[in-house]
């Protein structure tokens, strides 16, 4: 297995029609949090695991919580989630929009894990997929080098254990800040633009790069 990067990022990944309810609230919300609050703009999920991680998937370093009451992050772009977004087949996914109105919302790892613990909020890693029955958890730093680093930055996933440790998570209880989100990828200059203009009604540009990253994308 390939060390863990010196500074490893972080990519939530969502439709770009979500960035202002995002803006609006200051961040990113759980799938439990958000439910409460009506729903995303555009749904891009499946339904039926999101539901497994809403009921029955506890984060087992926390007891008590479910994997849906935390907003989730990949280690890498380019996800398998976005490979089944891109195909538009999938009969678990109603969204048929494609890969291009997705865009992924970056992030410092040791900087979002340094949030958490000065602010007392729970975080977690699973090693595999949070949605998986058989998902082993982590809530150590520790826990970072255990991940299979070669796997999540591997682009041919069709071995299925490399499919399975390449979309291991990082988790935070309830809420991440947009204050942390350092880069936007996105897939063409229209969805930029898109993004750049919503960042500028809510006085979000400054500081905050958007770049066309079309590795990130399939």
């Amino acid at each position: 297995m390939s060390p863990m990067p010196k500074n490893p990022k972080i990519y939530h990944i969502t439709h770009v029609n979500n960035l202002e309810g995002i803006l609006e609230r200051g961040g990113l919300l759980s799938d439990a949090r958000m439910i409460r609050e009506g729903g995303p703009a555009q749904a891009v999920g499946m339904s039926k695991i999101k539901r497994r991680r809403l009921e029955e998937i506890e984060v087992t370093c926390h007891p008590g919580t479910k994997v849906g009451e935390y907003v989730p992050f990949y280690y890498s772009p380019r996800s398998i989630m976005l490979y089944i977004l891109h195909r538009r087949d999938h009969q678990e996914v109603n969204y048929a929009g494609g890969q291009e109105p997705i865009i992924h919302l970056e992030a410092d790892l040791n900087s979002a894990v340094e949030w958490a613990k000065g602010g007392g909020v729970r975080w977690a890693l699973s090693f595999s997929n949070a949605g998986a029955y058989l998902v082993e958890f982590g809530c150590n730093q520790s826990d970072f080098h255990r991940l299979d680093w070669s796997a999540i930055f591997a682009r041919d996933f069709r071995d299925r254990d490399v499919k399975e440790r390449k979309q291991a998570e990082f988790l935070v209880h309830g809420f991440f800040p947009f204050e942390l989100i350092s880069r936007i990828g996105v897939y063409d200059h229209g969805i930029r633009n898109k993004v750049t203009q919503t960042l500028l009604q809510h006085g979000r540009l400054t500081g905050l790069e958007v770049r066309v990253m079309k590795g990130w994308y399939y």
